[in-house]
């Protein structure tokens, strides 16, 4: 496979490991706050990165695959999480990720070839897509999460910090992201 698929790849096959060396066993203490208010806890991140798993990336790139602009994606329930997973561990969760994305990058590696990159889909809200894109937004999406995850700990300690808020940019943006220091 080309460079880009590789290097995706490395980043989508590393996000379970960083997540249950950062959550598993933690202390509630660290789980409990939301990136921001109104926001996710760790284990909403870990269970919203589970519906993908079940139903975005692998599903969206079968779409392509199969059926190019012709038929859309089906929509993605951002929130299917909520509910489904009140009786798992934020552990559980975390194993259950992990199987999850082994077993998709798997079945990507089976279904896609370098000469598949280019081909396109359609995005119900965004229009034409490639399978390229998909995979590049695939990766940056488990970035984004990973960082929600880090805001929502450093979140349980806001008060704690005190006066050190001032210069703690992960925090600062749970007030308003406009005030991080430059």
């Amino acid at each position: 496979m080309n460079p880009f698929v590789n290097d995706t790849r490395d980043v989508l096959q590393r996000t379970p490991e960083v997540l249950r060396a950062l959550l598993m066993g933690v202390s509630e203490t660290w789980t409990a706050t939301p990136d921001v208010n109104g926001g996710w806890r760790p284990r909403d991140v870990v269970g919203h990165l589970i519906s993908g798993e079940l139903e975005d990336w692998i599903p969206r790139t079968q779409r392509i695959l199969d059926d190019g602009t012709t038929k859309p994606f089906d929509p993605f329930d951002r929130f299917a999480h909520e509910g489904r997973d009140d009786d798992a561990t934020l552990d559980q969760l975390l194993d259950r990720f992990a199987d999850l994305r082994a077993a998709n990058l798997a079945r990507f590696d089976a279904l896609v070839t370098d000469d598949d990159l280019d081909r396109r889909g359609m995005h119900p809200a965004l229009g034409e897509v490639t399978l390229r894109q998909l995979l590049a937004t695939w990766a940056v999406h488990d970035l984004d999460h990973v960082a929600q995850v880090y805001a929502g700990m450093a979140g349980s300690y806001d008060a704690d910090v005190g006066p050190w808020k001032a210069y703690l940019g992960i925090l600062l943006r749970r007030d308003d992201p406009a005030a991080v220091p430059g």
